[in-house]
């Protein structure tokens, strides 16, 4: 028999104090100097916690048993350089990661390099940006951020043995050595946190210098260095089109050489062998293609790999003996990795595709800076799979398990189940809809279910592990994605058709996944919750402004969803650069397109599900006053219409706001706090799906 679950208070928000009637669209809540901002926020956190005070037990019988399915101490794979082999540990109580080596000889002990536990302390947040190894292996560079707000500081250290010195401060994370040893080039912002510009940076002397800065508001610089260790890579990219420069590694003093001046619309990238440079472009090929151009002359390209219009090409890595390209099927929307060889004049010996696990699942290439290796680390796993990394030897075709993550618990990976279904949207276009379950309850009844949700940027949500969600599994509910138009899924076509004037598309095919799952009798129609975050937030936002009664409840963590005013900002982080994500409001089509979505423009005095909306306090990227309005004026439509009659339908289900006063845009960045705050996301979603207290 089910458990009677616990039905927490609703509370009474705090929307009358602090409700300024001047402002009626509390866009004051955007002046984080002004006291008052900081005391709502403390409020809304308070009435929280007050609202989870009956779900305590729950939230520490998830997280107990989150701990109680993972392996708290954890080692990572080792990567051998030339003369020193690297790996990471975690140790069961720790909440950061200590990186080591040994000589590749075992000569001596292993070093410790970094321990990031220990820098930690006493600090409430801290991520780190990036970790770079000088060419001789005798100095360690890395940045890290210890406010959430994504601006990071440079540490420098000799090996072995130096003491951490202090470089520079508020600079992008990104790091890469030279080739000379004493030259380390990095990122730096602009006004609005836009990388705009590298730097160069003599290590044994001297003032930064700037190598390339970046005018256009809507491109970003980025950085890296080819696997064969002989050109650096300076990429200037927005989302639609891109350029990028080469310098001579060994040679960092070099201007920048130009590869071809950017094209409206074009996208390429660039990967190097010996003789040649390959090119991975969009130009007259709107799934991909793949060129070759001689080292001397990277500006003319010719036909390597033909366009296809079933395939998209989404990535290229060169090693010394060929090519590992990233490939993905339109009609399956899977991912895989294709081999091809090449023989003394540079024509193809062989072509191949290395086998899948399972389908659906995820598989991508490891860390492997060895440009001459024939030993491929892929790291695969799938909604079923848990992670694992496997060796697979080119010479031999063989495949070696090199690690795999355990699963403890009553529930093993063998007990799940996953389906494909393909939703009809309101074109007639077909959605992929991918769902997990326990194999026992699986198309057995309709479920109790979770359906989550992105679709934006070209972003993929292939098949993906996680332990965490075993407790949801466990209780009886189902996990769902729906594959919406927007993201990359089916490959850019399918990006190309959820964004800009075509954004609608993504918010209807959510609601087609939605009614996918209830027609073929896998969700339960009146237990069905929804997940986004970040652009996420803006998709569940915006579906549920279509149809509130879609859902029973959703969380939106870290949403976007005051599009409209944020991109008529440019002087916000990442308003200029998205312009050709959503649309520039300047013209008054896009205006008028954004508006009309835009989740903070179109809330309806209809009654909303049950809404658990996060925020951070040091969001660069979406603000925390997003969900703080979203909050503040769902609780304002509320009360109007208890005020004009007396009866909500929407009794009961809370509108809840958390701001982490110490984090950023990625949440919590200590592994434990996060797998708490993870708890207490589920323990609202579990609440709402009626399962509190159950697990039949």
């Amino acid at each position: 028999m089910k458990a009677q679950q616990p039905v927490p208070t609703p509370p009474e928000a705090p929307i009358t104090r602090f409700r300024r009637s001047a402002d009626i669209d509390w866009h004051w809540l955007e002046q984080r100097d002004d006291p008052q901002v900081a005391a709502f926020l403390e409020a809304a956190n308070h009435e929280c916690d007050d609202w989870f005070e009956p779900l305590k037990p729950l939230i520490e019988s998830l997280y107990q048993g989150h701990l109680a399915r993972r392996e708290l101490a954890v080692s990572g794979l080792r990567t051998p350089l030339e003369r020193y082999t690297y790996w990471s540990e975690t140790a069961a109580d720790a909440d950061y990661p200590v990186w080591w080596r040994h000589p590749n000889d075992h000569a001596e002990r292993p070093e410790c390099l970094l321990d990031l536990e220990a820098l930690a302390g006493e600090r409430h947040f801290l991520e780190l940006g990036d970790l770079a190894i000088s060419p001789a292996e005798d100095r360690l560079a890395w940045t890290e951020d210890s406010r959430g707000d994504e601006y990071f500081d440079l540490y420098l250290r000799a090996l072995p043995g130096g003491e951490p010195r202090l470089v520079l401060e508020g600079i992008g994370p990104e790091l890469t050595w030279a080739e000379d040893d004493r030259t380390l080039l990095f990122t730096r912002y602009d006004a609005t946190q836009r990388p705009a510009s590298v730097w160069r940076l003599d290590i044994h002397g001297g003032e930064p210098m700037m190598l390339f800065e970046e005018r256009d508001v809507e491109f970003w610089v980025g950085l890296g260095k080819t696997r064969s260790r002989t050109w650096l890579v300076l990429e200037s990219a927005s989302k639609d089109t891109s350029e990028c420069h080469l310098i001579p590694a060994a040679a960092p003093h070099t201007r920048p050489r130009c590869v071809r001046p950017r094209e409206t619309g074009v996208e390429y990238a660039l990967e190097h062998r010996p003789g040649y440079f390959y090119v991975l472009h969009n130009r007259q090929a709107t799934h991909f293609r793949l060129d070759v151009a001689e080292e001397d002359s990277p500006e003319r390209w010719r036909a390597l790999i033909a366009h296809r219009h079933d395939q998209t090409l989404e990535g290229v890595d060169a090693f010394a003996w060929g090519l590992v390209i990233t490939e993905r099927d339109h009609d399956q929307a899977q991912v895989q990795l294709r081999i091809v060889s090449f023989d003394a004049n540079h024509a193809i010996s062989d072509d191949r595709r290395l086998p899948l696990p399972e389908a659906p699942c995820s598989v991508a290439l490891g860390d492997m800076p060895d440009f001459a290796t024939h030993r491929l680390r892929l790291r695969e796993e799938s909604f079923t799979l848990p992670p694992r990394w496997i060796e697979h030897d080119l010479d031999g075709d063989t495949r070696r398990l090199l690690k795999a993550q355990p699963v403890h618990g009553d529930l093993a990976p063998e007990q799940l189940a996953c389906r494909r279904l393909w939703a009809t949207a309101h074109d007639g276009e077909r959605i992929p809809v991918s769902v997990v379950a326990r194999a026992d309850l699986l198309g057995a009844k309709a479920l109790p279910t979770l359906l989550y949700g992105y679709g934006a940027y070209g972003e993929v949500l292939d098949p993906w592990f996680s332990i965490a969600r075993l407790e949801l599994l466990s209780r009886g509910a189902a996990f769902a994605v729906a594959h919406v138009r927007g993201g990359g899924d089916r490959g850019e076509p399918w990006y190309l058709a959820g964004k800009l004037e075509h954004k609608a598309n993504s918010f209807r095919d959510f609601l087609a996944a939605r009614q996918a799952l209830v027609e073929a009798g896998l969700a339960d129609e009146r237990r069905i919750a929804a997940y986004g975050a970040s652009a996420g937030g803006l998709l569940v936002g915006a579906s549920l402004n279509l149809d509130p009664g879609a859902f029973c409840a959703a969380v939106l963590d870290v949403p976007f969803v005051d599009v409209l005013r944020t991109m008529e900002n440019p002087d916000l982080p990442l308003t200029t650069a998205e312009y050709t994500e959503w649309g520039n409001p300047d013209e008054p089509a896009a205006r008028g397109r954004i508006r009309d979505y835009s989740p903070l423009d179109n809330l309806s005095d209809r009654p909303y599900p049950a809404l658990f909306l996060q925020g951070s306090w040091h969001d660069s990227r979406v603000p925390y006053w997003e969900p703080a309005k979203l909050y503040a004026r769902l609780n304002e439509l509320r009360a109007a219409r208890l005020a004009a009659g007396g009866h909500d339908p929407a009794e009961g289900r809370p509108i809840l706001l958390h701001s982490d006063m110490s984090s950023g845009h990625g949440g919590a960045s200590g592994r434990f706090k996060a797998w708490k705050d993870n708890a207490r996301q589920d323990a609202f979603l579990l609440w709402a799906l009626g399962l509190a207290e159950s697990r039949d």
